[in-house]
């Protein structure tokens, strides 16, 4: 097979692998995503607002999608206010949930604004995106070049996210055996009480025989 060849079937796994979705955006409405990052991870992400019904949208007031970004602290990483389509990064300073939230707004009134909308997104982890160009050069060692590096990127990717889990893994565990010894102590707790109550009642039973001279 050719280096050419190679190229275009690195490329295709590659952007099999990116996580593109859409999902309907009320006019002047967020919604948010979560997104599980690892730590020192560049994110890209591109998106395209555009009306949910072409045919049923006759008139076009501006739109625009205001991008926020929250880390696993609930701190702001960025917001910033782009046009209908536009490209977002960042780098996940701790690893875990990151909140992607996406606010359209329009030129029109509060009380007009009723457009149901769709907003399409790509969201790619990892240094060195994709270039859908790259298939128009000649240069058949730069293909290889490009799609090799992405893929070494996205096994960099890979790993940390490996690490990640482990950690997670490794937390569950302490939560888990955490909670059993307590609730080992709480049976151990219960069992005495039971029996100092049981203990107590013989006790009772036995003096009130005995002073009604019964036994």
């Amino acid at each position: 097979m050719s280096l050419r060849g190679i190229g275009v079937l690195l490329q295709c796994y590659l952007v099999s692998a990116a996580a593109a979705m859409y999902f309907d955006l009320g006019e002047q409405e967020e919604k948010c995503i979560i997104e599980e990052v690892p730590e020192d991870t560049l994110v890209t992400g591109h998106f395209l607002l555009e009306p949910w019904d072409l045919k049923a949208f006759s008139h076009s007031p501006h739109f625009g999608v205001t991008v926020t970004v929250r880390d696993p602290n609930a701190e702001v990483l960025m917001s910033k206010r782009y046009s209908k389509f536009g490209k977002f990064t960042f780098t996940a300073h701790a690893s875990g949930q990151h909140h992607l939230c996406f606010q359209t707004n329009s030129t029109r009134f509060a009380v007009f604004a009723g457009a149901r909308l769709k907003l399409n997104l790509d969201v790619q982890m990892g240094e060195h995106p994709i270039d859908h160009n790259t298939g128009k050069t000649e240069n058949n060692m730069e293909i290889l070049e490009n799609s090799l590096r992405h893929l070494i990127d996205q096994m960099t990717y890979i790993t940390r996210q490996q690490e990640y889990q482990r950690e997670k893994e490794e937390l569950f565990r302490e939560i888990s055996e955490d909670t059993n010894g307590k609730v080992l102590w709480w049976a151990v707790v219960q069992t005495s009480v039971l029996l100092s109550v049981g203990f107590w009642q013989m006790k009772r039973l036995k003096d009130f025989f005995i002073a009604k001279k019964l036994v």
